[in-house]
């Protein structure tokens, strides 16, 4: 998963120079120590201790996947730590020791398939997705909202992959087959360019067919961060963290955990690159969603954004 986070890693301390820049938080400055959980689950669970038993580390920003996520949890909720978490992910979870910077499944999904269905009249789907609980979850979200909320409109097809999985072209013959208007792939980390070059080369029109994804990360550079980086959606939510973090330990006056949970509520970034944000009772963003179409350079052009922040829901009734 390397390539997905490195931007991220980055983000964060980016974020954490700028804010030693003004002074800190509460006079002092922040000292960050990285760790690598290898994209092992047990790694991740490992390193959490760490942070928390021994260096004693204040908050801690981090995890990708879902897996990655849940493998630390009960470390954070043990020793009452408290983890900023960047990824859009598939919702369904809560807990006092998290804040989630990404958005939860239906901020991402609903407000991309009302969009398409509208815009681009389209009727058939096709869902892709990496094997793991995220993916999965979301394209069960997807699935019910096209199936009950988008009339006429059904799913013609759906298949996973392991991660880091690289061959694509029997799933691509069969969208060539069943032909559907919208391809819906959260396929994540190293698969997505073989995915992507195998599309281009089996010669999928794709101007017969629209290409949708909430789990592709874009290619724009950033001056600060350096040539290498990759910064999208999980990365701007990355560097949302240690100013959230910052925000919150000043209104709380304290370093002290429970003292920066109890103050996070409410707490508003109104200049955060996504626009303004302010953390819910859930410890979730209410956030915007934008729609942005790929140009051949790697960037997005941004086609349409919702009007109004979408409030968090990560238990979605009639989703579950």
């Amino acid at each position: 998963m390397a390539l997905s986070e490195t931007g991220s890693i980055e983000a964060e301390k980016l974020a954490i120079t700028q804010i030693n820049e003004v002074g800190g938080v509460l006079g002092r400055k922040i000292k960050y120590i990285q760790e690598d959980g290898a994209s092992d689950w047990p790694t991740f669970a490992e390193k959490a201790r760490k942070l928390l038993e021994n260096d004693k580390c204040a908050s801690v920003f981090g995890c990708w996947t879902s897996a990655s996520r849940k493998a630390v949890l009960p470390v954070f909720e043990h020793y009452n730590g408290l983890l900023y978490y960047p990824t859009f992910y598939e919702g369904l979870e809560q807990s006092r020791n998290v804040i989630y910077t990404g958005q939860e499944a239906t901020q991402q999904i609903l407000a991309g398939l009302d969009w398409i269905s509208k815009e681009k009249n389209a009727k058939t789907y096709y869902l892709l997705g990496s094997d793991y609980i995220w993916p999965r979850t979301a394209n069960k979200i997807a699935r019910k909202h096209i199936e009950n909320h988008l009339k006429g409109s059904r799913v013609v097809g759906e298949e996973y992959f392991p991660l880091g999985d690289s061959q694509f072209n029997s799933v691509i013959n069969k969208i060539k087959l069943t032909k559907p208007d919208v391809i819906y792939a959260i396929i994540v980390g190293g698969s997505n360019v073989a995915f992507y070059k195998q599309l281009k080369a089996a010669g999928l029109d794709l101007s017969k067919h629209n290409l949708m994804t909430i789990s592709v990360t874009e290619d724009e550079i950033l001056e600060n961060v350096g040539e290498n980086s990759v910064i999208g959606d999980v990365t701007q939510a990355a560097y949302l963290g240690p100013w959230l973090w910052k925000m919150s330990v000043e209104k709380a006056g304290s370093f002290d955990i429970d003292k920066v949970i109890e103050a996070s509520p409410g707490i508003e970034f109104k200049d955060a690159p996504e626009g303004y944000v302010r953390i819910a009772k859930n410890h979730h963003l209410w956030s915007r969603t934008l729609v942005g179409q790929a140009r051949t350079d790697g960037q997005f052009n941004v086609i349409y954004q919702t009007p109004d922040l979408i409030e968090p829901n990560p238990f979605p009734v009639g989703y579950q």
